[in-house]
């Protein structure tokens, strides 16, 4: 009798978020990948507070504490585990900043270039034409070139700043998701509830961004994650090559400069953990991403 009971049960039907879960976590080395982007968020915003120094206050800097091997302890017993660089700052401080503002630099951009790119692929799919046409031959044009080659062309005419190297990765970056929405866009474009809007005389920006934008959604989500990697590694590229952010606002690839010039010398640490560090956070949003359009995509889904 309860064998019969509890085959005439019903199933238990899982929820929309309860599914994306159970989805996304089938892949451990995505879950692990999400884990460690999540401590890299954490240490991010709160590296003022975790860090063991800070390693731009020259009232705690000594230069007395320079070129130390990881490991090595201060004259005030202070110990250094990734060592400190040539002008006596502890490196994995360093790191801790570093991070803040490569991830602050990426992740800003990134929004700033998804808003903007979002918005002229979804007129261009919905107005078609000349606008359709025009639209994506200036983003053919942008995306035939190099996308390092362009953000030194526009940082060479911006100049050097936060600021400016924020918006040269959105210059570089809207085309991407401009052609992402509107490839998205045109396969909605042709649905009956768009067509049941615009038979209801709808406001052609109702249509387009309440009832045509939210259904793209999980591609940008997708091309988000991949794109704000690429826009840290391209704003470490620029720090590197010495035209991105200024010494004050220190990056991980400004922090790889630094240490390059003093590896021949032996002092590899100075460069070696912040690049390990920039690697592990770009594999980790990569990870996550990769996960992510599995998931959201149910053609690649095994």
């Amino acid at each position: 009798m309860s064998e019969a009971i509890e085959q005439s049960a019903p199933a238990k039907v899982e929820t929309p978020l309860q599914r994306f879960v159970s989805d996304y976590t089938d892949n451990k080395i995505s879950v692990l990948a999400f884990i460690v982007l999540v401590a890299i968020i954490f240490i991010a915003v709160f590296a003022p507070w975790i860090s063991p120094t800070d390693p731009y206050d020259l009232a705690k800097v000594s230069i007395f504490d320079s070129k130390l091997e990881p490991g090595a302890k201060s004259m005030d017993g202070v110990t250094f585990w990734l060592g400190t660089d040539s002008a006596g700052r502890d490196v994995l401080s360093a790191i801790f900043y570093g991070l803040r503002i490569s991830l602050g630099v990426g992740v800003m951009s990134g929004i700033i270039a998804l808003c903007i790119g979002s918005s002229i692929g979804l007129i261009a799919a919905y107005y078609g034409g000349k606008v359709d046409t025009l639209i994506m031959r200036i983003v053919d044009i942008q995306l035939s070139f190099p996308a390092i080659l362009v953000a030194l062309i526009l940082i060479s005419v911006l100049g050097k700043g936060v600021d400016k190297v924020i918006i040269a990765l959105v210059l570089v970056q809207w085309a991407y998701y401009a052609r992402t929405v509107r490839g998205s866009a045109l396969v909605e474009r042709n649905k009956e509830y768009i067509e049941a809007a615009t038979c209801l005389a709808l406001g052609n920006n109702r249509i387009v961004f309440r009832h045509l934008m939210p259904n793209c959604l999980p591609p940008l989500i997708v091309v988000g994650t991949v794109q704000t990697a690429h826009a840290i590694s391209l704003e470490a590229t620029l720090s590197f090559l010495g035209v991105g952010l200024p010494i004050t606002e220190p990056s991980l690839g400004l922090l790889i400069a630094n240490g390059f010039e003093v590896m021949l010398s032996g002092l590899y640490w100075v460069s070696f953990f912040p690049g390990i560090a920039l690697l592990i956070t770009i594999v980790s949003i990569n990870l996550v991403g990769d996960q992510l359009r599995d998931v959201l995509n149910p053609r690649l889904q095994k």
